[in-house]
């Protein structure tokens, strides 16, 4: 909990990766807060209070995943709504002459996701979803120590490089300081 509202204000993009894991975790223990605080939460020392705080984060996470139907896969609506905020900034910042450095990374990027797209048969999923998945596939295969080919290693760099970019003209949108 404490690390999500950190990363949802530093960085909006590992902020969702960091919510698409705990979505798996949550899936992991079956959507029971007994065996995820057993068998999860227990490793994590706070105090009580804090405790209780994180304890009620991840119970309403289940109740909101059990209600919105996405159990076994799928993501959350809030996680979703990022991506939406997220493709209409992609947007604005590709409409928007002040922003060469974004289009160009968006651009050095675009062969791989439109790759990514038809490899996976979702031509139609909007192009910031075929990033983030990438991203969180990529995530996993490391958190598992699996090998990463090379390909697909500088096709992340470039994706991340656009991501991060996004994030950071994300964040100065929030603050009020992008000009577009």
């Amino acid at each position: 909990m404490y690390i999500a509202q950190r990363l949802k204000q530093e960085n909006i993009a590992e902020y969702l990766l960091y919510m698409w894991q705990v979505e798996d975790i949550l899936r992991a223990h079956h959507l029971d807060a007994d065996e995820l605080r057993r068998d999860y939460l227990a490793q994590f020392r706070a105090g009580a209070d804090a405790e209780k705080e994180i304890e009620q984060w991840y119970a309403d996470l289940i109740r909101m995943m059990r209600e919105e139907g996405v159990q076994q896969a799928g993501h959350l609506q809030i996680n979703r709504n990022i991506i939406v905020l997220l493709s209409d900034l992609h947007r604005e910042l590709m409409r928007s002459d002040k922003h060469p450095a974004y289009k160009a990374a968006y651009y050095k990027a675009l062969p791989h996701i439109v790759e990514l797209r038809a490899k996976n048969g979702h031509k139609e999923q909007p192009e910031l979803e075929t990033c983030f998945e990438a991203l969180y596939g990529v995530m996993m295969l490391r958190l598992q120590q699996k090998a990463v080919s090379e390909g697909t290693a500088a096709a992340m760099a470039d994706i991340s490089k656009m991501m991060g970019m996004l994030s950071a003209y994300y964040k100065e949108e929030q603050e009020g300081t992008l000009e577009l």
